[in-house]
C-alpha cells in the first residue's frame, strides 16, 4: 500500500506542473446546471379516454460542460465547448448530447462547427420567462411546437460582433442526409438589439425536405421530397422598475408536394405574453401562448379544415435563494379546441385532439 501512494504521489508531482502549464496557455473552465421538477399532470377532455393524474420527477436539461480558449495573437482566439445532458431522473443520457463546437474568434466575429442551437432558438426561448424548460415553456404552443426550437447537427454558424447593441447570427444544417430523393438541409438566422433593460429582435429559420406527414408500409415517417418549412419571429422586452414585460409574435407557412387531400399549403400563426414582478428575491410570474394553425389546400377538392387553435396559461412563484440557486412552482393549463393538438413542454403527454393537459409542478435549480 505504502509503495502505491508514493508512486500516486510522484505520478501527481510529475503531472500537475504540465496541467497546471496547459491551462495558463490554454484555460479550460467547467460549468453545468443541475434543475429537476417534481410533477402532478393530467390530461382530459376530448373524445379519447383521460390521461390520469400522475405524479413524476422530470430532468429540466440538466448538463455538464467543458469551454476552453487559447490566444493565437493578432486579436485571433480559437475556442471550444462541449456540453453533454444528464438526467437527474434517469440514466439514459447520450454524451455530447448539447451545444458542441470548435471555432475562430475575432474582430470579425465568430464561426464555428459543429452541433448548436439555432439563432432562431437562441433568439426567441430570450423571450420565454422559463427559458425553454419546465411544463410551461415556449414548446408547449409557439415555436411551432418544437419544430422550431432545434438544436442541429453537422452545422455552421456566424455570430457577427456586437455593435453597440445590434448582433446577427446565421446558421447552415448541412444536406449530409442527401439521398436520391430528399435534399435536407436547414437555414436560420436572427438580428437582436440589447440595450440596459431593452430587447429586441427578428428571427427566421427554412426547413427543405424534412416535413412528415405519413407512415410507409414499415412503420417510418420518410422525409416529403420538395417539402418546404420557413417560420418567422418578431420579439421583444423590457424591464422597468420590478416589473418585465416580453411579447412575441410568430408565422409559420409550409409546403408539400403531395397529391389529393394531403397536398397542402399549412399558415400557422403564434403568439407569448408575459410578465414577471420582482420583489426582493420572490419573483411572480405570468405567461400565455395561443396558436392557430389555419390550413388551406393546394391541390384537392376536399374542404379546408377547420383552424386548429390552441392556448396555454401559467401562474408561477420563484424565490431566488441567490443568482446561481432557484426555487420554482408553477401551474398551467392548456386549452385545444377540436383540432388543437398542443401538449405541455418538456416530457410531454402525448394528448390528441380537444384534450385539455394541465398540472402543477415544483423544482430546484443550481448552476454551477
Amino acid at each position: 500500500m505504502k509503495k502505491k501512494l508514493i508512486a500516486l504521489a510522484v505520478a501527481g508531482a510529475t503531472l500537475a506542473p504540465l496541467a497546471a502549464m496547459a491551462q495558463t496557455s490554454n484555460p479550460v473552465t467547467l460549468y453545468g446546471r443541475a434543475f429537476a421538477t417534481f410533477e402532478i399532470v393530467k390530461a382530459d377532455g376530448g373524445n379519447l379516454a383521460p390521461l390520469g393524474t400522475r405524479n413524476r420527477v422530470t430532468d429540466q436539461s440538466s448538463f455538464l460542460g467543458v469551454r476552453g480558449t487559447e490566444d493565437l495573437g493578432g486579436g485571433l482566439k480559437a475556442f471550444f465547448q462541449l456540453e453533454t445532458g444528464f438526467r437527474l431522473d434517469s440514466n439514459n443520457s447520450t454524451f455530447a448530447n448539447r451545444n458542441s463546437g470548435v471555432g475562430l474568434q475575432g474582430d470579425f466575429g465568430s464561426v464555428l462547427l459543429g452541433r448548436w442551437d439555432t439563432p432562431f432558438k437562441t433568439a426567441t426561448i430570450a423571450i420565454d420567462t422559463f427559458g425553454d424548460l419546465t411544463v410551461g415553456g415556449i414548446t408547449a404552443v409557439t415555436n411551432d411546437r418544437g419544430n422550431f426550437d432545434r438544436r442541429e447537427q453537422n452545422v455552421v454558424q456566424y455570430w457577427s460582433p456586437n455593435l453597440s447593441g445590434f448582433q446577427a447570427r446565421a446558421s447552415y444544417a448541412t444536406n449530409e442526409g442527401k439521398t436520391a430523393t430528399v435534399n435536407p438541409s436547414s437555414l436560420s438566422f436572427s438580428a437582436t438589439y440589447t440595450q440596459g433593460p431593452f430587447y429586441a429582435g427578428y428571427a427566421v429559420e427554412r426547413h427543405r425536405d424534412q416535413w412528415k406527414a405519413y407512415q410507409d408500409a414499415a412503420g417510418n415517417s420518410p422525409a416529403v421530397p420538395g417539402a418546404r418549412e420557413k417560420g418567422q419571429a418578431i420579439f421583444g422586452s423590457f424591464t422597468i422598475g420590478p416589473v418585465k414585460l416580453g411579447a412575441m409574435t410568430q408565422f409559420y407557412l409550409k409546403e408539400n408536394p403531395l397529391n389529393g387531400n394531403a397536398g397542402r399549403k399549412n399558415g400557422s400563426t403564434a403568439q407569448m405574453y408575459n410578465a414577471t414582478y420582482t420583489l426582493g428575491k420572490n419573483q411572480f410570474i405570468f405567461q400565455h401562448q395561443r396558436a392557430k394553425d389555419g390550413t388551406f389546400l393546394t391541390v384537392g377538392t376536399a374542404a379546408r379544415p377547420a383552424d386548429a387553435k390552441s392556448y396555454q396559461n401559467v401562474f408561477a412563484y420563484q424565490y431566488n435563494f441567490s443568482r446561481r440557486t432557484f426555487a420554482l412552482a408553477q401551474y398551467t393549463e392548456v386549452k385545444n379546441n377540436t383540432n388543437g393538438r398542443a401538449d405541455i413542454a418538456g416530457d410531454r403527454l402525448g394528448v390528441g385532439p380537444d384534450q385539455d393537459p394541465k398540472g402543477f409542478s415544483f423544482g430546484i435549480r443550481h448552476l454551477f
